[in-house]
């Protein structure tokens, strides 16, 4: 019996152990596929790790490429700048309004342009303002080591207000082909204008060398009366391209130059003054006495006046030229000398006192100075 029970017991110890071992094993089964799948879980986490990271270092390289093309454009605009900063070349479309094409007429009096497709200027810095009522145009070109434009600059644009400014453009014609003279002024407004030029309330052009007629025909007595007399052509033709950039541009042209100061509040005395004249019957107004400074003209005669400088540009400066079209235009065959003058009184109006006044004393003809003033001023 005792044997039996023995048995018995063993038996149930075998059973409880054989179950035991199921259960661990089951669990261990288990454990185990948990481990496995976590060391999936974990290696499917360090790949997902590794792809963001190659990613990221995409992204970076990407962002490093982005940077390094934007540094490379603002180099290169730099440069452009110090160039000839922004230059827009002779690239208007076929659809181009009449009114910016005025350089057609120069084709008239200079054979060469007739092969040019388009004549322009090139536009270097400038927002190509239009609509407003005042042009006012410095022609420039190198005096050697001495400059006045930034003192005629500052006089000019510092004495407007913020309202006049909206009203007006000022444009300055680098005329000259020297290189180096055409980036020194570019980097000066740049530097010292850039509100204007944001505005649009002033502009830089530089006259293609295109433009210019050869002039080895001019007659030369002496080697120094030759190049005077070439000095006052291109100045005549440098006037003269300015005007006809101005003209589809305001209701009125002011001429000033490189080397002048103006008064205070002298954009509001001009406005003014035109404003009250009662009589639009004017040919110009004058605000200097000297030379070709302070003209204002109507924008509407400019072509005309352009096309009388043209014909005698060989003959005489421009200021001389612009007295010679008012007996042309305005003095009646026949008509005595005294109601001639009278008539001048009338339309051409000179303002007193005068608003600007010359300050260049190193002229633009080399080897030359003066110093002529306004004594109105």
């Amino acid at each position: 019996m005792r044997t039996k029970h023995v048995n018995v017991l063993i038996a149930l110890a075998a059973f409880v152990l054989f179950s035991f071992s199921c259960f661990c094993i089951s669990r261990m089964t288990q454990t185990s596929n948990q481990l496995i799948n976590c060391r999936n879980h974990i290696l499917e986490f360090k790949e997902k790790i590794l792809r963001l990271k190659n990613k990221t270092e995409r992204n970076r390289q990407e962002l490093i490429n982005a940077l390094s093309k934007m540094k490379y454009e603002m180099t290169q605009r730099e440069n452009t700048s110090t160039d000839l900063v922004e230059k827009k070349m002779n690239t208007l479309g076929k659809d181009e309004t009449v009114s910016n094409n005025t350089f057609e007429v120069l084709k008239f009096f200079f054979p060469h342009l007739r092969k040019v497709g388009r004549i322009y200027p090139d536009v270097i810095i400038g927002k190509e303002k239009t609509g407003v009522s005042f042009a006012l145009g410095i022609s420039t070109v190198s005096r050697g080591n001495q400059s006045y434009l930034k003192q005629t600059l500052n006089s000019v644009v510092s004495r407007m207000t913020l309202s006049e400014e909206k009203d007006s453009v000022v444009i300055v014609s680098v005329a000259d082909r020297n290189e180096d003279y055409l980036k020194s002024v570019v980097d000066m407004i740049t530097k010292r204008f850039k509100r204007q030029l944001k505005s649009g309330s002033l502009e830089v052009i530089s006259i293609p060398a295109f433009f210019y007629p050869n002039m080895l025909h001019v007659k030369q007595s002496t080697e120094d009366s030759g190049k005077l007399e070439s000095w006052h052509i291109k100045q005549v033709l440098d006037f003269c391209f300015l005007m006809l950039y101005a003209q589809p541009k305001a209701m009125y042209y002011l001429q000033l130059e490189d080397d002048i100061i103006a008064k205070k509040m002298y954009f509001t005395k001009i406005t003014d003054f035109v404003h009250n004249i009662t009589s639009n019957n004017w040919f110009y107004i004058e605000f200097s006495i000297l030379g070709f400074i302070g003209k204002l003209f109507k924008s509407e005669d400019l072509t005309d006046l352009v096309r009388f400088f043209l014909m005698f540009y060989k003959d005489k400066p421009i200021d001389l030229l612009l007295g010679d079209i008012f007996q042309v235009k305005m003095c009646n065959p026949g008509e005595t000398p005294e109601k001639c003058a009278e008539r001048n009184k009338q339309i051409r109006i000179r303002y007193k006192p005068s608003l600007f006044q010359h300050v260049g004393i190193q002229s633009s003809f080399p080897g030359r100075e003066q110093y002529s003033k306004d004594i109105y001023y």
